[in-house]
């Protein structure tokens, strides 16, 4: 075979075009100014570049504040380890603020949860005892927890209302920790959205299938509720890799079925590596006609407390400039 030769191009008339014509994604109004000591927390955020996440973070920040002050619909949808990293107190002021309508959880949010409440400590090291079997084995919190449920279940009870009256009913020593406690005082539904076997109370001989699936059950039409008048709200998945993206999805369907107009809202993913479920089930699918989709990577214990915090702040600024 013949090799051929290739001449070099000639760019002597190459056409080019003044970059005074040309679209740009960056401009000087876009960059940061940077931080100055003794700084407010909104001017912190106002020198944020308006390029990426730090773009997404400040019209997050945006549509919370005017969600709250439209009254319109917020719901926070957490996995257990928002709770593990030390967030619970936020969550908790977040409810007593009236800033978000419901709190959604997996059955692991209530072990941690109560476990807060009742001793101050939770988290098991489970490297250290699933040797043995001794993994998920704590007295009182498979006794209190699924007695709780089942007392819930009689009473007609959804299971995180269950929860969190147990933990005001015993007055333990750390209830204002609690989230399921403070949504029981402040009237803002807690949900728990329950996969039979995944939690360590199903281990137990007080676990009864019949009453978690009741109380988890009615749950989900709480949530479905919610989720039903979320339009120009705010929908926020915090480190729930599978199973609240999936309720989501369910819920929001059942509602746009029954005729419910759920559309134009913000639906917010964060977590600190990206999953499939939750960028499909959540940030895309639902806004795909309408709305606006935001996924935020980042430790839980910064993020949070740094979102809420600019949150807090922007409607505190309002209330100033109302009086």
């Amino acid at each position: 075979m013949t090799k051929k030769g290739f001449d070099p191009l000639d760019i002597s008339k190459v056409k080019t075009y003044s970059l005074t014509e040309r679209e740009s994604k960056i401009s000087t109004a876009d960059v940061c100014t940077p931080p100055k000591g003794g700084m407010t927390l909104k001017d912190y955020f106002n020198g944020l570049p308006n390029i990426l996440a730090a773009k997404d973070i400040k019209d997050l920040i945006s549509a919370i504040t005017v969600a709250v002050n439209e009254n319109k619909t917020i719901i926070l949808a957490m996995g257990a380890h928002v709770i593990k990293v030390g967030l619970g107190p936020l969550i908790v002021d977040l409810i007593e603020r009236g800033i978000v309508s419901l709190v959604a959880m997996n059955g692991a949010g209530i072990i941690h949860d109560f476990e807060m409440a009742y001793i101050g400590t939770t988290s098991e090291d489970v490297d250290s005892v699933i040797g043995g079997g001794e993994f998920g084995m704590a007295e009182e919190t498979s006794r209190m927890l699924n007695g709780a449920i089942n007392d819930g279940a009689k009473l007609g009870c959804g299971l995180g209302e269950a929860v969190g009256k147990m933990i005001e009913d015993e007055d333990l020593p750390h209830k204002k920790m609690s989230i399921t406690a403070s949504g029981k005082r402040a009237g803002v539904p807690v949900t728990v959205h329950v996969a039979v076997g995944t939690d360590i109370i199903h281990m137990h001989p007080g676990a009864s299938g019949e009453a978690i699936g009741k109380t988890s059950m009615q749950d989900f039409m709480t949530f479905a509720a919610a989720v039903a008048t979320l339009k120009d709200g705010v929908y926020l998945n915090i480190g729930s890799a599978v199973l609240l993206p999936e309720v989501f999805l369910k819920g929001l369907t059942l509602a746009r079925n029954l005729g419910h107009q759920v559309d134009d809202f913000t639906a917010v993913n964060m977590d600190f590596i990206r999953h499939y479920r939750p960028e499909t089930n959540v940030v895309r699918r639902p806004t795909s006609k309408s709305g606006k989709g935001i996924s935020l990577v980042g430790h839980h214990e910064i993020m949070l407390p740094l979102i809420f915090g600019g949150v807090i702040d922007a409607l505190e600024a309002v209330g100033a400039a109302g009086n």
